[in-house]
């Protein structure tokens, strides 16, 4: 399988809007996807991290897949499949699938420490049921699990057409690389903002963020400076968009994206329970930041 067409640039990893009975927003989610869109967003990566999906019912996740099908004709829709067993991650790519969503997406299964082996299987599985382009969701820090690019296993399926691409959601640079030399036909996005230029440096495509919610005017530039090969103006320019990344770490990254996003004027509510309401010194600190970069 070739490189996939039309699958670069910047995709939001959208977040989940919530009405003020904490019930999921539809109307919300498409009122944020038309202004990122606006904004340079190319693609979406819908129900992931910042969509809070493992606090999404299952119904909850398909209504995100549903949603977001209007836009099919104008970016590229990502679906999050990520489940602990393959029958289960299947039912959302099958869901995915009838919406129109033209990729899917998953995290290695978590919590039971599965062999490398094991993780393999779990994505040939999918493949084998799906006929859809199928991504690799890397993201050792929320997921505890530990890639192994020099397994027989793992590198099977990154060579042999079961993924179409990568998200590196992690600092290892170095592995993102070994992954796209290892076959030239993966599609690896970056998954840390803060981290743009330089996985772009190290041969990534483009970045699935969450911060791209509304962090995007910032990173465009970024982009076009990197492409007229500018790395002055575009290593000032993502000093100034990880300022704004950090401080939404520092302060919590998705209740402060969701808040900056309110501020901004969409109501898309708070995160869901066990999430932190901010506290008022962090309510300070993003409207100044709102107020200085937006």
């Amino acid at each position: 399988m070739g490189k996939l067409p039309g699958m670069s640039g910047f995709f939001v990893a959208t977040i989940s809007p919530f009405t003020k009975d904490n019930q999921f927003n539809p109307d919300a989610l498409s009122v944020v996807m038309e202004r990122t869109i606006t904004q340079g967003a190319t693609g979406f990566l819908v129900a992931g991290s910042s969509g809070e999906f493992p606090l999404l019912s299952f119904e909850e996740r398909v209504a995100s897949f549903e949603a977001a099908a209007a836009f099919r004709d104008r970016a590229h829709l990502m679906a999050n499949i990520s489940a602990v067993g393959v029958d289960e991650a299947i039912r959302y790519a099958e869901r995915a699938a009838k919406c129109g969503c033209q990729s899917i997406l998953s995290t290695a299964p978590i919590f039971y420490k599965f062999s490398q082996q094991a993780m393999a299987d779990y994505f040939r599985a999918i493949h084998e049921a799906i006929d859809l382009p199928l991504f690799l969701y890397n993201f050792p820090v929320n997921t505890g699990v530990e890639l192994d690019v020099d397994h027989h296993a793992i590198r099977a399926i990154l060579t042999d057409g079961t993924l179409a691409g990568v998200k590196q959601t992690s600092i290892n640079a170095a592995q993102m690389e070994r992954m796209i030399h290892m076959n030239q036909n993966l599609v690896v996005f970056g998954g840390y903002d803060e981290m743009y230029l330089a996985n772009r440096a190290m041969g990534a495509i483009g970045a699935i963020g969450a911060s791209f919610n509304f962090t995007l005017p910032l990173f465009t530039p970024i982009a076009e400076a990197f492409a007229r090969n500018d790395m002055a103006a575009a290593l000032a320019m993502q000093k100034r968009a990880s300022d704004v990344v950090f401080l939404l770490s520092r302060c919590g990254t998705f209740p402060s994206i969701k808040y900056s996003v309110n501020r901004l004027g969409i109501e898309v509510g708070e995160c869901r329970r066990p999430f932190a309401k901010l506290t008022a010194e962090s309510r300070a600190l993003l409207d100044q930041m709102l107020e200085e970069h937006f």
